[in-house]
């Protein structure tokens, strides 16, 4: 283990955490099946009313299993990478203040305990375990389990990304069919994203509603799904997915043509898509000029 004596934000930091990769990798899987596993499978389709809240609103729920899940990862991840810090969907909820932590100096974990909480509070398998590790911005390494379903995505950078133990090649799309692109819902987007999303609704796409995003994101590394369009920034919900397509050989894009940041401040919506050429594709019909 990496000793908490060491300092990060030295150029010892890539050496670090490439150590870090090569001996723990298999232990941070371990820590995310043990989280599902304890906390939140034993939780799928027996849920107690008193086990669910409401957080802005109906369609934003939380569960005991999220808040549990993310106490036993928070503990588990720190404890694996002394000098880290864990960012977590319910934390930052809680004391939004934690967020500030991406944009630091430690290497950070970005956890989305259950993302798709309101297909796991509906007894529906499509939903996941999602984290991420980051360091000034840059994701390094991401783990994406589907408990429900027992599927384990892995990504390093400059290393792939695996489903399950096989190489993920995202592909790209047929010539001559429709491109299908999971977009955000329009109740959870602005005036002027609505005007962008609108773009997608065009010849030659058909673009349907999304689910978990952790999942969508593996679909795309897949090579299932051609695209997303997606219009909110939450690191928790793109950081695990993002790493995921990119070592699939797929790519990123926010509205201006730029590469999304999980440190925020992108131009929204924004897409990950199979390959280059349909990021940039998606980029122009989100700008009105597809």
């Amino acid at each position: 283990m990496i000793s908490d004596t060491e300092t990060w934000g030295s150029p010892l930091d890539e050496a670090l955490v490439g150590e870090f990769l090569a001996r723990h990798s298999a232990d941070v899987e371990e820590a995310v099946r043990k989280a599902a596993a304890t906390e939140i499978l034993p939780r799928f389709r027996r849920l107690a009313e008193h086990e669910i809240d409401q957080k802005s609103g109906p369609h934003d729920l939380v569960t005991d299993a999220d808040r549990l899940a993310e106490e036993y990862l928070t503990a588990a991840l720190g404890a694996l990478l002394p000098g880290s810090v864990v960012v977590g969907e319910e934390a930052v909820h809680a004391n939004p203040a934690t967020y500030e932590a991406i944009r630091g100096d430690a290497p950070v974990w970005i956890v989305d305990p259950v993302d798709g909480t309101r297909q796991f509070v509906h007894g529906d398998p499509g939903f996941c375990t999602l984290v991420a590790l980051a360091h000034r911005g840059v994701l390094l390494a991401s783990w994406t389990y589907a408990p429900a379903r027992d599927q384990l995505a892995t990504a390093v950078r400059g290393h792939g990304a695996f489903l399950d133990g096989q190489r993920l090649v995202a592909g790209a799309p047929t010539p001559g069919r429709d491109l299908e692109i999971a977009t955000s819902h329009p109740d959870y987007t602005t005036d002027e994203q609505k005007r962008a999303l609108l773009g997608l609704w065009s010849e030659g796409v058909a673009p349907r509603a999304c689910g978990s995003a952790g999942l969508e994101y593996l679909a795309v590394a897949k090579g299932e799904l051609d695209a997303t369009g997606f219009s909110w920034e939450a690191a928790w919900d793109h950081a695990a997915g993002l790493l995921l397509v990119e070592e699939a050989g797929g790519a990123h894009l926010t509205r201006t043509g730029e590469p999304f940041r999980i440190t925020g401040g992108n131009a929204l919506p924004f897409t990950a898509a199979r390959d280059a050429a349909t990021a940039h594709r998606v980029v122009e019909l989100l700008r009105g000029t597809g």
